[in-house]
């Protein structure tokens, strides 16, 4: 029987030998990648960091899917081991199928992976080579739309019961996002009636402008190193830097970014490459991206999303501050 589970339940998750035996030959349940990254969680006792009964379509934009029995455990990220070193560092789906309830404190220690499953795993990795031979990988992030194929409508009601009533987020929590999302609504028709009828040009909730440039953006580069402590520009001072079409060399600053505008917080990484979902192929950046720690995409304009992306910041969107005294 498939736990029920909620936000803050104990689970451990199931040993290699069985998960294995709910795989098909593609190492799949459901359409959905056990991935090599997801063996050093074998054994372990970890907390349901969200329930994860819906996402984001990224791929093609369609809004937002449904996911059945999955959810993500806290701190479980995919590292990129297995899949060329890739830098987006995911949040994990765990079927409810590959996890048991349990009680006590979370395993701290990391548990050694156990061999027999990495030939299948691995070789599931890879997709065909691209139209030049170019290696194309296989992971969870690129087949979500095979796992979750069901549209979920904004005005599926149930789906914002079930965030309640599992923990995902609370009555507050709900009741913006649903006003973010009807607001948005109105914005896009909005850009078919009279420029009276619009609020703030039909932008959506967070009114992040287009940039001024219409060439190239400028770059900045400061060298920031993981560990080091900065401070996220204003709204104003990023889009200062962004094209007419809202991008700095290729990386968008979006509504759930600003957000953050202000902040302080720690280099976690410098991303220097990361898979397209769309298409499995790598991704070389010729200007490394930052990663900061703490700072997720927290779902609020996206109907509660609970995959918490980590977003990509341009080094010039940043100021390196002082330690603390």
């Amino acid at each position: 029987m498939k736990p029920d589970l909620k936000v803050g339940d104990v689970v451990e998750v199931l040993s290699a030998e069985e998960i294995l035996a709910t795989l098909d030959e593609r190492g799949e349940l459901d359409n959905l990648p056990f991935m090599p990254e997801m063996l050093r969680y074998c054994g372990q006792k970890l907390t349901v960091h969200r329930v994860a009964n819906k996402l984001c379509d990224t791929m093609t934009r369609t809004g937002m899917r449904r996911m059945d029995d999955a959810v993500h455990l806290t701190a479980a990220r995919c590292d990129g081991s297995a899949h060329g070193g890739c830098g987006t560092a995911c949040l994990l789906y765990f079927k409810t199928a590959w996890l048991k309830k349990s009680s006590g404190q979370p395993t701290t220690q990391t548990i050694v992976p156990e061999r027999p499953l990495l030939p299948l795993l691995e070789v599931n990795t890879r997709k065909e080579p691209g139209p030049e031979g170019e290696e194309r990988f296989s992971c969870q992030a690129t087949e979500l739309l095979r796992a979750a194929p069901e549209r979920l409508p904004f005005r599926d009601v149930s789906q914002y019961v079930t965030d309640i009533r599992v923990g995902n987020a609370g009555v507050f929590s709900t009741i913006r996002t649903i006003f973010f999302g009807l607001f948005n609504r109105y914005q896009r028709l909005s850009r078919k009636f009279p420029a009276w009828l619009r609020i703030r040009g039909g932008m959506a909730w967070g009114f992040v402008k287009p940039g001024p440039h219409t060439g190239p953006a400028p770059v900045g580069i400061t060298d920031l190193q993981p560990g080091e402590l900065v401070r996220i520009k204003s709204r104003d001072e990023i889009v200062a830097t962004l094209t007419t079409k809202g991008f700095n060399r290729g990386l968008g600053f979006e509504e759930d970014m600003a957000r953050s505008c202000g902040r302080t917080a720690r280099v976690t990484a410098r991303v220097e490459r990361c898979i397209d979902e769309k298409t499995g192929a790598m991704l070389e950046m010729k200007n490394p991206c930052i990663a900061l720690d703490d700072i997720v995409c927290d779902g609020v304009y996206k109907s509660n999303c609970p995959r918490a992306f980590i977003p990509f910041w341009r080094e010039n969107w940043l100021e390196r501050i002082d330690e603390p005294s």
